[in-house]
């Protein structure tokens, strides 16, 4: 009978959620999800001096964001560890790995190394080129060694290798890889300063935790050695492992900050969506077969399947994933698209009306034009009278000799229609009539009227512009407008 799916995503919590991370998160969450499996967050922060609670509680964010929600793990409010197998921080599993520290010194399977920082480092230049640190000649007994750390010493914990045997794993991307045991040295378990190392934490983590399937990105294949070797020696089963492509720039290197945004708080903030985010980093790396690329959360989680993820490195197209995210938002029901532009209208102190005819018209107008969330700014603030303002490039206009009977005939026009709204037709007959009571055509009349609606002679195409905005607001424009001009 087969074990129970239980996979996990760890990450260190040193900033913001790279999208590298998000796709890892994504896989062992569709996968744990498709077989009805657990998925964990487990959080590696022992390493002290760079990981902090801002920023575990900015990656929560941003796989809350995601809506890649944990079955057990860190409590995303209390960061309280919830689930039978925790603590799900390694900060706070300490004595755990230390007991299993101890399991393998009594065994003769790790030892300590009191040599120094300095000792190390002139082993490593003494002219010979070391691929790995030698194992000390005269090792302590276990029992002198005790009695030296008593005495205030200190000094690390080595894992002895033996180097006389492979470890083979069927890895579940790249298929069967050997690791010869001689390609390390004896290599550190706990530091000298009684912190465990990470391949350490992890080995004893994944047993503990009872974790099934390990889905991981490329570069962490050369931890896999020395993890076997940790879970062999203290008797576990290692879990299967799959490491996944790395996602490379357009330059074809490893996707870095170099290459802009790469966090998925910075996305968020650039207007991207979340399905948008998931939909575009599942396909690097893993392919649904058929064309089909614009996938769901919920048909990313029917589709899924090992047997699809791929080793080559996949190169992250932001072109393609504006395209992506423009496919996304324009899908979205009226409601939940102004419940995400709204706040951002807020925030930029735009204020437009918020009635439902309003939202409605003003979406079907915009959403064609819109990529991301973010580019709504720039089309709604035309519609926003308390930002309406004469910009410099308008003067120009409003000394042509005409402009002045441009901008009156124009609000004439508006204060006979009382208070019924300009239609895109009623626009284009009113220019006429400006048109033939001014005298005036071409960029005499035109720029003009675009001046008297929006304060400049260029800029979003008026007919879109003119049924969102009220009456009183055209005119209370253009009487700014002719203040200007007398």
């Amino acid at each position: 009978m087969s074990k129970p799916v239980r996979v996990r995503f760890a990450p260190s919590p040193t900033g913001y959620l790279h999208v590298g991370g998000a796709r890892t998160a994504l896989y062992n969450y569709l996968y744990a999800k498709q077989k009805g499996g657990q998925f964990i967050l487990r959080i590696e922060d022992t390493d002290l001096e760079r990981s902090t609670e801002e920023s575990l509680r900015m990656q929560i964010a941003d796989l809350q964001w995601l809506g890649l929600n944990w079955d057990e793990g860190v409590d995303p409010v209390t960061l309280e560890s919830v689930g039978e197998y925790g603590p799900y921080r390694q900060s706070q599993r300490l004595d755990i790995y230390n007991k299993y520290v101890d399991q393998l010194l009594e065994k003769d399977l790790a030892y300590y190394d009191f040599r120094s920082d300095e000792d190390l480092e002139q082993i490593k230049s003494s002219g010979e080129k070391f691929t790995r640190i030698p194992r000390p000649q005269n090792l302590p007994t276990l029992q002198e060694a005790r009695k030296r750390l008593a005495q205030g010493e200190s000094a690390a914990v080595r894992f002895k290798v033996k180097g006389n045997k492979d470890h083979l794993i069927q890895d579940l991307v790249r298929g069967e890889v050997t690791f010869p045991e001689d390609m390390v040295g004896d290599f550190i378990l706990m530091r000298s300063n009684g912190m465990p190392v990470y391949n350490f934490c992890c080995a004893i983590d994944d047993a503990l935790m009872k974790i099934s399937h390990v889905f991981r990105a490329e570069e962490h294949l050369s931890n896999t050695l020395r993890q076997k070797m940790i879970l062999e020696a203290l008797g576990f089963e290692a879990p299967e492992f799959g490491h996944l492509s790395l996602i490379l720039g357009e330059d074809k290197q490893k996707l870095s900050k170099r290459h802009g945004a790469t966090s998925c708080h910075q996305y968020n903030e650039l207007g991207y969506l979340p399905q948008a985010l998931l939909n575009f980093v599942a396909l690097l790396g893993w392919s649904p077969g058929g064309d089909q690329e614009i996938l769901t959360p919920v048909e990313l989680i029917e589709k899924f399947s090992v047997e699809r993820l791929q080793k080559a490195g996949a190169v992250f197209d932001q072109e393609k994933f504006k395209w992506m995210n423009a496919f996304h938002l324009r899908a979205l029901p009226d409601d939940e698209l102004w419940s995400l532009l709204e706040p951002r209208l807020q925030m930029a102190k735009i204020k437009v009306p918020n009635d439902k005819d309003f939202i409605h018209k003003s979406l079907a107008a915009f959403r064609p034009k819109m990529e991301t969330l973010n580019d709504a700014l720039e089309l709604y603030l035309p519609l926003d009278d308390h930002s309406f303002t004469i910009h410099e490039d308008a003067k120009e206009v409003l000394n042509w000799p005409t402009s002045q009977k441009v901008f009156e005939v124009w609000k004439s026009l508006l204060e006979e229609r009382g208070d019924k709204a300009l239609t895109e037709e009623d626009f284009d007959l009113a220019v006429n009539q400006v048109k033939d009571q001014a005298e005036v055509k071409g960029k005499h009349l035109f720029m003009p009227i675009r001046v008297a609606i929006i304060g400049k002679p260029h800029g979003p195409e008026l007919k879109t512009l003119i049924p969102l905005l009220h009456l009183k607001s055209l005119l209370k424009r253009v009487e700014m407008v002719l203040s200007h001009t007398q």
